[in-house]
C-alpha cells in the first residue's frame, strides 16, 4: 500500500496512516513515514495502540533520523482465527514518541476492517442408538466464526423410514457460543419378532436466513455426522424358543404322557380291585372258608393292648362272629391298638394274630390326633415297619398291595416314647399322650 506523505513540526511529526482491510487468519500490511523537521538528530519510538495492539507490530520499532531526513516503517497486522475477533471496523493507532522531546508524542490513527469467516463444529453423542420405536442423541453446534449465524439441521435417511425432530430447530448463536440441541428419531413400525433392523441416516448441519452476501465459498459447513438407529424387536430370539418349548412340552403331555399315566393308573386300580385266588387245602369241608375275624383291641390299663375280638370265625358257614366280612381264601378282619403313654415314658400296645392263622395285613392306619410329640414304632412279629416322629404327622396310612403276612401267636406292636403330650380338640394340653393303630387284612386258617 502506498503511505501519505507526513508532514511534521519542530520534534512533533504530522503523521498519517492509510485504512487497511485484513481477513481472520491472513495478513495485511501499511506503512507510516516519519520525517525529522527539527535541528537535533532525533530518535523515535513506534508502538502499535488500541484493540490490535495484540497481533499488530511495527517494524522496525526504532528509527533515527538526521534534521530533515524520514524513514517509512511497516505496519503488520496478523489478526488470528479465532471467535474473538469479531468482523467489522476497528482502530489502529500507532504511538510516536521522539527521544529528545518526549512531550511532543504523536499517535496518528487509521481504521481496520476485519473481514467475516464462518466456521461451525459440530458433534453427535452418541453415534448409536437402541431402541423398540425411538432414540434420542444430543447434538452439539459451537459457532468458531466471527459474526453471529442461525443454523439449521438436515437429515438424510435412504428409506425415509425415520422421522426427524429438532429442539431447538434453528438455534442463533453469537460467535464463540455453543449450544445442545436435542435430537429424537422414531419409526413407524415395531419389530415384533426376528433380528434387529438397523437404519443409518446423516445429519448436516448448516446456516440459514440471510446471509449479508458472503460467497458460499467463504462459509465453511461442516461435514455431515453419520449415526445409526438400531430398532430392536419387542419380543428376543430366546423368549420365541422358550415358547416353541412349552408348546411342544404341552404338546407331549396331552398326546403322549397323560394317555399312558391315566392307563398305568387304570391297570393299578383294576389290579388292586381284581380278586385274590383262594389257595388250594384252606377252603372248608363245604367250600367256605373257615376265616377268622378280630374285633377292636384296645390298650389295657398297664399300656398293653389286647384284642377286644374273639377272633374265630364259623367254619360250617363261612360267616364271622368278628367285624370281618367273609372272602374266598380267608377272612377280611381288622384290630384297633389305642395306646395311651405317660409324659417321659415309653409304653407298647400289641394285637396277638390268633392260633392256627396267618394274618396277612393290607392296610394301616395311625392317629396322633392331640399333636403329641415324641416317637412310634410299629412292629409285625420280629420285623420291624417303620419308626415315626409323632410331631409330623396327624393321621397317616400305609397299604400294601401284596400282604404282609404275620404267623399265629404273633404280635402287631407299637411303642410309643411320649416327649410331650399335645392339646386336643378341648384346649388344654393332655396330661400324657394318646395314638390309636388299625391294621387290616385276611386271617386265614391254617388248619
Amino acid at each position: 500500500m502506498t503511505p501519505s506523505a507526513a508532514s511534521s513540526g519542530p520534534g512533533a511529526p504530522s503523521l498519517d496512516i492509510p485504512a487497511v482491510t485484513v481477513a481472520p487468519g491472513s495478513t495485511a500490511t501499511t506503512s507510516l513515514t516519519v520525517r525529522n523537521d527539527s535541528d537535533i538528530v532525533e530518535a523515535y519510538s513506534l508502538e502499535v495502540v488500541g484493540d490490535c495492539a495484540s497481533w499488530a507490530t511495527v517494524e522496525p520499532p526504532r528509527v533515527s533520523l538526521y534534521p530533515g531526513t524520514s524513514e517509512t516503517v511497516t505496519i503488520r497486522l496478523e489478526p488470528p482465527r479465532s471467535p474473538e475477533i469479531r468482523a467489522g471496523e476497528l482502530p489502529l493507532g500507532v504511538r510516536v514518541l521522539p527521544a529528545e522531546h518526549p512531550d511532543a508524542v504523536t499517535v496518528p490513527e487509521t481504521t481496520v476492517r476485519i473481514e467475516e469467516f464462518h466456521e461451525l463444529r459440530t458433534e453427535l453423542a452418541p453415534r448409536r442408538r437402541r431402541g423398540w420405536l425411538r432414540g434420542r442423541y444430543r447434538l452439539a453446534v459451537r459457532n468458531q466464526g466471527n459474526t453471529p449465524v442461525q443454523v439449521g439441521f438436515t437429515p438424510g435417511q435412504a428409506g425415509e423410514e425415520l422421522a426427524f425432530a429438532f429442539n431447538p430447530a434453528e438455534p442463533k448463536l453469537e460467535p464463540g457460543e455453543s449450544v445442545e440441541v436435542g435430537l429424537r428419531v422414531r419409526t413407524g413400525k415395531p419389530v415384533w419378532f426376528g433380528s434387529p433392523a438397523v437404519w443409518p441416516f446423516t445429519l448436516a448441519t448448516a446456516e440459514t436466513g440471510d446471509r449479508d452476501g458472503t460467497q458460499p465459498d467463504e462459509i465453511a459447513d461442516p461435514p455431515p455426522l453419520d449415526a445409526e438407529f438400531v430398532q430392536i424387536p419387542i419380543f428376543p430370539k430366546w423368549l420365541l424358543a422358550v415358547l416353541a418349548a412349552l408348546l411342544a412340552l404341552l404338546l407331549a403331555w396331552f398326546t403322549l404322557v397323560r394317555p399312558a399315566v391315566r392307563s398305568a393308573a387304570k391297570e393299578a386300580a383294576n389290579e388292586v380291585v381284581q380278586p385274590r385266588p383262594t389257595p388250594a387245602g384252606e377252603q372248608g369241608g363245604n367250600g367256605q372258608t373257615p376265616g377268622s375275624g378280630s374285633g377292636g383291641a384296645s390298650a389295657s390299663p398297664d399300656g398293653q393292648g389286647k384284642g377286644t375280638g374273639n377272633g374265630s370265625g364259623a367254619g360250617g358257614d363261612g360267616t364271622s362272629t368278628g367285624d370281618g366280612t367273609a372272602v374266598g381264601g380267608g377272612q377280611q378282619s381288622s384290630a384297633t391298638i389305642d395306646l395311651k403313654t405317660s409324659g417321659g415314658a415309653t409304653e407298647a400296645g400289641t394285637y396277638k394274630v390268633p392260633e392256627k392263622s396267618v394274618f396277612g395285613v393290607t392296610d394301616i392306619v395311625v392317629a396322633n390326633f392331640q399333636g403329641d410329640e415324641g416317637v412310634m414304632t410299629i412292629t409285625f412279629g420280629n420285623r420291624k415297619i417303620t419308626t415315626i416322629a409323632l410331631e409330623t404327622f396327624r393321621n397317616q396310612d400305609y397299604h400294601w398291595v401284596t400282604p404282609i403276612k404275620i404267623p399265629a401267636n404273633n404280635t402287631v406292636t407299637i411303642e410309643v416314647t411320649c416327649t410331650k403330650p399335645g392339646t386336643p380338640a378341648t384346649g388344654r394340653q393332655a396330661q400324657g399322650c394318646h395314638e390309636v393303630l388299625n391294621v387290616s387284612g385276611v386271617v386265614s386258617r391254617t388248619e
